[in-house]
């Protein structure tokens, strides 16, 4: 492990060894210290992937295609701010995201008519991802509980030509109590304590870190999956997400869920039900955690390691029981 990586909280590096596989510890770690290449996707309603990316190369850029979402690119050669500066930036045909990022919508898999909702929405990457793969129809319920992050988010879907999506500004805790079972799918990408996004370069990133800051995301976290799952229609999907690896966040949340909605709700494969969608830096849910033990299906969930391209993240897809 590199030397640099030992700035990083002592006990974040301790828990992690826990989770990690062992073999494969000293490379994830050293993730946290590599600066991670700019990755972006297309916004195909403005525009197609092949003339956006000849677009770019002609101006010089060098983009490599990702083989699980076509409309997605790293760039390999070229500067974030020299991309932003280009036509295709500033009118919305791309939309610069973590490839991480693109996997909840993915696993979601929203349909063009179907009635959506994101519950935690801002700035609005997933929000205007799924309004791509809906082909602009159907609806979108993008909410979010900080003004000034909506207003970040309402300036993403007007860039974006995101004319599907209704925007409202509301706490996400209560939404399952105004809207009871009135979405197909539900996307919650939550809140959380951002492990998967540390980097030694940028303090920052770490600083304020520490084991009562994920308890306090995780307690929040619960909240918002019961009013999401509330809110989910009788035998609709909803996608539980976070950039974290805190299984106080991830597998302990959903178990809880799956305790709380026992016999009307299931945890079904993520990425496994998707076979296009090949990540090949990814492992299962834990099946226990500091002496717990989850429900069974929780090994269906799948943590999206660190790698040179990709932030940590954590995706589990659930199924509400037909009424």
């Amino acid at each position: 492990m590199r030397s640099e990586v030992n700035s990083l909280p002592k006990l974040f590096l301790d828990r992690l060894r826990k989770i990690i596989p062992s073999q494969k510890f000293d490379v994830i770690a050293n993730t946290f210290a590599q600066t991670k290449p700019t990755t972006f996707r297309v916004n195909s309603l403005k525009a197609s992937r092949q003339a956006v990316r000849e677009k770019l190369e002609h101006q010089g850029f060098k983009l490599a295609p990702v083989s699980w979402f076509p409309d997605a690119f790293v760039l390999r050669e070229g500067r974030l701010r020299e991309l932003e500066k280009t036509e295709s930036y500033q009118a919305g045909e791309i939309y610069v995201q973590n490839l991480s990022s693109m996997i909840p919508p993915l696993v979601l898999d929203p349909k063009p008519g179907e009635s959506i909702l994101d519950l935690t929405a801002a700035p609005g990457s997933k929000t205007t991802q799924m309004a791509c793969f809906m082909q602009g129809r159907g609806k979108i319920v993008a909410n979010e509980s900080d003004r000034i992050r909506y207003s970040k988010l309402k300036a993403n879907v007007e860039l974006q030509a995101a004319n599907n999506v209704e925007l409202v500004l509301s706490y996400g805790e209560s939404f399952g109590k105004k809207y009871p079972e009135c979405f197909d799918r539900v996307l919650l990408d939550a809140p959380c304590s951002a492990e998967g996004r540390f980097n030694v370069n940028e303090p920052a990133s770490y600083r304020y870190w520490n084991l009562d800051r994920v308890r306090q995301s995780a307690k929040l976290q619960k909240k918002l999956l019961s009013s999401a799952l509330t809110a989910l229609k009788p035998g609709g999907a909803l996608v539980y997400s976070t950039c974290t690896f805190a299984p106080e966040e991830n597998e302990a949340v959903v178990n809880e869920a799956l305790e709380k909605f026992d016999g009307f709700l299931e945890l079904v494969g993520a990425i496994h039900e998707l076979p296009l969608l090949v990540v090949p830096n990814r492992m299962s849910g834990l099946p226990a955690w500091d002496g717990r033990k989850f429900h069974p299906s929780l090994t269906k969930a799948v943590r999206i390691l660190p790698a040179s391209e990709m932030e940590g993240f954590f995706v589990a897809r659930l199924r509400k029981a037909p009424a």
